[in-house]
């Protein structure tokens, strides 16, 4: 027996959070979507959420069009999308005015893709089938938010998390929000790469240490070392829902495009489910 073997199992196991965890479910049920919320899960999974031909024929659609980047100023290396998302347009803490006008441009857009259902209604409706109090797209001052992107993030997003309500100096929506998630219906994977990995970590004031120069979006991969995580191999037609509170990250993808449609989901305080992108 070497030294090597005669000390494993001295090595003390790793410390587990039974709550961080993602469960896998052919729907997305009142009871799941309360327990994602309540902090039961880190992440919530519906294989065929969307059935194949339904992603073929928007993927079909999405691939005879031109994607834009993000801001490479913010988001580094490029994540291709196809729509507008109110990330791009935060100003002092608020939303500038020019989303409005990029939002129109949007729905012309999307519009212009001559599908035979809307993508993001279906997966709005798919996602609030067992929840009463309904969904809804969100509103600010009035106006309706943007319904969802489709994103193209072949070379990774870096490290960061979500939250409105660090992310915002007042509600972004019209109606104060108690919880959010993050949702992603998958069109196209690559054979490998392309996971999604969370974190059991929550932002603290000191890891802006950590933040990447130039005013970025992401955080050094040190600012979760250590902490407990997951990590999810993203499928065709499946609905993803994660608590982007968590520190997360995508892995650059291997031999062929990742695209997925996305939006956020914030809950009111009436529990009426809001999305926006």
């Amino acid at each position: 027996m070497t030294s090597a073997q005669s000390t494993d199992h001295l090595l003390p196991t790793p410390p587990h959070d039974p709550f961080f965890r993602a469960v896998t479910a052919p729907a997305f049920t009142h009871e799941l979507l309360a327990g994602l919320a309540a902090g039961r899960y880190a992440a919530v999974r519906v294989p065929g959420f969307l059935p194949r031909e339904r992603c073929e024929e928007v993927l079909a659609a999405l691939k005879e069009r031109e994607f834009d980047s993000y801001g490479t100023n913010r988001i580094h290396p490029p994540v291709m999308r196809f729509g507008v998302g109110v990330s791009d347009h935060m100003a002092d803490g608020g939303v500038a005015d020019g989303y409005w006008k990029a939002l129109e441009g949007h729905r012309e857009a999307w519009q212009g893709l001559g599908l035979s259902f809307d993508p993001f209604r279906t997966c709005r409706e798919g996602i609030a089938a067992d929840w009463p109090p309904g969904v809804a797209v969100g509103r600010r001052g009035g106006r309706e938010m943007g319904e969802g992107v489709a994103r193209e993030p072949n070379q990774g997003f870096q490290v960061h998390f979500d939250d409105a309500l660090r992310e915002y100096a007042d509600d972004l929506l019209d109606t104060p929000l108690i919880g959010q998630f993050a949702f992603n219906l998958y069109l196209s994977v690559p054979p490998s790469g392309g996971e999604t990995v969370l974190w059991r970590h929550r932002w603290q004031p000191e890891d802006e240490a950590y933040r990447l120069p130039n005013a970025s979006y992401g955080y050094d991969e040190a600012v979760v070392r250590g902490a407990e995580s997951i990590e999810l191999t993203p499928e065709v037609g499946e609905g993803l829902l994660i608590d982007p509170r968590f520190f997360h990250a995508v892995r650059p993808s291997r031999g062929d495009r990742r695209i997925a449609l996305g939006f956020a989901v914030g809950v009111s305080a009436s529990g009426r489910l809001l999305t926006w992108a």
